[in-house]
């Protein structure tokens, strides 16, 4: 993790860019980790741990039907995490994660290990899921893992694209 969170503080800093992050099943470990290095004050604006839907609701203006309809373990929801913290913080890229770690909270339909990702920007919202393997820890640690390599390949893709 230490080489892409590197590489990501390279490019944050090279190109004078700024993230925020809204994150519910790892608590606050994305925050932790791109904070990790120093100079990170440069380009992090702020992390939000929004874990129950009622905090979704009111700190990132997730809408109440979103999370009844489609759950918080889900692609609309953190679509509207991602856009809540890129409106709040008015960072140029704002993470978002909800999935359930473990090890209960599981069902078929959304397994333990079921972690969505999403990614705002001025200009587009994207958004992944994964299933990891493991124990709660190692879900989270992969989590975060997979943010911040999602953030890396949007950054890089982002930044190549002529003005």
């Amino acid at each position: 993790m230490d080489n892409i969170l590197a590489d990501l503080t390279g490019l944050l800093v090279e190109y004078g860019q700024t993230v925020s992050c809204a994150e519910s099943c790892t608590g606050g470990l994305l925050s932790g980790a791109l904070t990790s290095l120093p100079g990170s004050s440069a380009w992090f604006q702020a992390g939000l741990v929004t874990y129950s839907n009622e905090a979704k609701q009111n700190i990132l203006g997730v809408k109440k039907n979103t999370l009844e309809f489609y759950g918080a373990v889900s692609e609309e929801t953190v679509r509207e995490m991602a856009l809540g913290a890129l409106l709040i913080t008015k960072t140029d890229y704002a993470l978002s994660i909800s999935g359930i770690a473990g090890p209960t909270g599981g069902s078929e339909e959304k397994p333990v290990g079921t972690v969505w990702f999403g990614l705002a920007t001025k200009q587009r919202i994207w958004a992944k899921t994964a299933l990891f393997e493991g124990d709660r820890d190692e879900v989270r640690r992969q989590a975060v893992e997979f943010a911040l390599t999602f953030l890396y390949e949007k950054i890089i893709e982002k930044n190549k694209q002529p003005k």
